[in-house]
């Protein structure tokens, strides 16, 4: 039996958070230039269904990455967690709890324009709806 490779995790040299697994060096000859900090509301933090999707467009016509990250991840990672993204496209976030009736979404957009100093940092604020019960 062999033992499944484990890769790095990264974390930022500027805020101590750790990179969501392959959010760095998105687009071949594109710097990381903007570092979207993202952070959960410590409420929040008790839910067991809740996750982020979370896209990145380089372009309006193509997908570049798509991941999720659990909600429980950040009651594990006290620095938080991070991405990294250049200075073009678009970022979307989705804040998903599929548990309460009806189930909880929203999302939002980040526009990336092409000329964002590099080291510029971006904070994301996501907190659940508190009529939504949490788990």
């Amino acid at each position: 039996m062999t033992t499944p490779h484990t890769p790095p995790q990264f974390r930022s040299a500027g805020s101590g958070r750790y990179v969501v697994p392959g959010w760095m060096n998105l687009v071949p000859g594109q710097p990381d230039a903007i570092e979207v900090q993202l952070d959960l509301n410590a409420a929040d933090q008790g839910r067991e269904q809740a996750c982020l999707l979370v896209d990145y467009w380089p372009d309006q016509a193509n997908l570049t990455l798509q991941s999720i990250l659990p909600v429980r991840a950040f009651g594990n990672v006290p620095e938080g967690w991070c991405l990294f993204v250049p200075a073009q496209g678009r970022v979307l976030i989705r804040a998903i709890d599929p548990e309460p009736n009806p189930p909880v979404l929203a999302s939002h957009w980040l526009e990336l324009q092409p000329g964002t100093p590099q080291g510029t940092v971006v904070n994301v604020s996501v907190s659940f709806p508190t009529g939504a019960p949490n788990n």
